[in-house]
């Protein structure tokens, strides 16, 4: 395993478009790092810089003690584990697996024991005579993986490897990557889409759009300390609802005001609040951070509302609501509450999970502005 740094790396594709633009990263000897952001971010190519696939503009990569800018892929020690398997049809499992070991004219013996070790380890010994064409989309997964392990590099790549899969499969196969990491303490560095693939599986996640490294953290760091609103809005399910207004004080107290609703700010704001006084902010609140009950110390933090759609999912229900001025916003509720399309209510909103952002879809958290 071995660290993987990247300085100030640009790529600058033909006609001007930059796919990633001065990207800083540094994943640690044995890390899990995913790198999450919506399609047309920059995080498959940022992965593919890494790999060798795409060339840089400019900056450095390193991997070990190694700057690789002008290493080709094979020199590199990494091995990719790609969304569309890329598995040879007219070879079995067995062959599939030992192909990058042969090309590298390691002894036959090591070769059967890497891929026989390999394959029990994944759990597929029972396939290696097979074909692809003989294996469902899972087992074709597994193999793929089974050929980057087999090869025991310094760093895996894996380029979304469970977007082929259905949504069970994608859940289990999730788990056992998590728990095969645990096992192997590989360098990984894993690109997706799926927040909850990113929330679940990376010791740290890498939030980026159009191209920009927005957030590295921890997962429940980001989620919980969203460094400005496309953060906010890009994690979570559903995702954080957010309110247009500006900040107003009374007394010694700061107030969130929208409309005709004042919420309390919460003493952790209070400094950022002081700075925004009377500056218009957009508020976020998850939706699981909303509730028909007061929450103990908060009854005066409340908004009127319609109920607009109500969908049942057994362990809660997502109620869409719409206030006066149109404006919707989505809650998740407990799954004993009743509600009914066109009901008025009274949503009190969880002050201590509240956050403020500077206006605009990027604007950020004012406690970091």
């Amino acid at each position: 395993m071995a660290r993987v740094l990247l300085e100030h790396v640009t790529k600058e594709f033909p006609g001007g478009v930059i796919a990633a633009r001065d990207v800083s990263l540094e994943i640690a000897e044995g890390e899990f790092m995913v790198i999450v952001g919506p399609s047309g971010c920059g995080k498959t190519t940022t992965l593919r810089l890494i790999a060798g696939l795409d060339e840089i503009t400019s900056g450095n990569i390193t991997i070990g003690d190694v700057l690789v800018n002008k290493l080709p892929p094979k020199d590199r020690d990494i091995a990719m584990v790609f969304q569309n398997y890329a598995l040879y049809s007219h070879m079995t499992v067995y062959q599939n697996m030992a192909f990058g070991l042969k090309l590298r004219k390691y002894p036959k013996a090591q070769i059967r024991e890497r891929v026989t070790e390999t394959a029990r380890l994944l759990r597929i010994e029972h396939l290696l005579d097979r074909k692809p064409r003989a294996l469902s989309g899972g087992q074709c997964q597994r193999v793929a993986v089974g050929r980057a392990i087999a090869r025991q590099p310094k760093v895996f790549l894996f380029d979304e490897p469970l977007s082929n899969l259905d949504a069970k499969l994608r859940v289990s196969t999730r788990a056992e990557l998590k728990a095969l990491h645990k096992r192997l303490q590989t360098t990984s560095i894993y690109v997706t889409h799926d927040q909850a693939e990113a929330m679940t599986l990376g010791d740290r996640i890498c939030v980026m759009c159009d191209g920009v490294v927005q957030q590295v953290a921890p997962p429940m760091e980001v989620y919980h300390c969203p460094v400005n609103r496309f953060v906010a809005g890009f994690l979570g399910a559903p995702s954080m609802n957010f309110f247009a207004g500006r900040v107003g004080q009374k007394d010694d107290r700061f107030f969130f005001i929208c409309g005709d609703h004042q919420i309390a700010l919460p003493a952790r704001l209070k400094g950022a609040a002081a700075k925004h006084l009377d500056h218009p902010v957009t508020l976020g609140v998850r939706p699981e951070h909303l509730s028909v009950e007061p929450y103990p110390g908060q009854t005066e933090n409340a908004i009127s509302a319609l109920v607009r759609v109500v969908e049942p999912l057994g362990d809660r229900i997502d109620v869409y609501f719409e206030d006066k001025d149109a404006a919707r916003f989505i809650g998740n509720l407990g799954p004993q509450t009743v509600l009914r399309v066109d009901e008025p209510v009274r949503l009190h909103l969880n002050v201590e999970r509240l956050h403020l952002f500077e206006p605009g879809d990027m604007g950020k958290s004012i406690l970091f502005a």
